[in-house]
């Protein structure tokens, strides 16, 4: 959605179900995730200094979580831009759709868990900024 804006992304608890041999957090369709799932893919072995993102989508969602280690993602609406610090497996970031977003300074054996509202779509995505903000400020 075009007016989507970095203060529509939203930290959201995961619950967490703590045994003493281990814990194990669940997520369900419309009740953690705010959207019914569609993909799950993951990144993990990302080099040292290097960056994933650099795209904005049209229509999808997403909850973005560090199973493992540490990231960050910096969320832009083409006016204003916000990072968020994820590391903890039971924290996600809520991304409506509308918003550029790049995921920086990836810690070592860091995992960056992602449920998507759609199916992979080129047709989605933004892959040049200044287009992205073009199409953002048309009303």
């Amino acid at each position: 959605m075009k007016t989507s804006t970095v203060f529509d992304c939203t930290m959201v608890e995961l619950p967490i179900n703590h045994q003493d041999n281990g814990n194990l957090t669940s997520v369900s369709n419309s009740v953690q995730v705010p959207f019914d799932v569609k993909r799950v893919y993951y990144l993990y072995d990302v080099p040292g200094g290097f960056s994933r993102g650099g795209h904005g989508h049209l229509e999808l969602q997403q909850l973005i979580v560090a199973l493992s280690g540490s990231f960050d993602i910096i969320v832009d609406d083409g006016k204003v831009k916000r990072t968020f610090h994820l590391s903890r497996p039971n924290m996600g970031l809520y991304m409506p759709s509308g918003l550029w977003r790049e995921l920086d300074n990836f810690s070592s054996g860091s995992i960056c868990f992602v449920l998507a509202s759609i199916e992979y779509d080129e047709k989605d995505y933004f892959r040049d900024y200044e287009k992205f903000v073009a199409w953002k400020s048309l009303k």
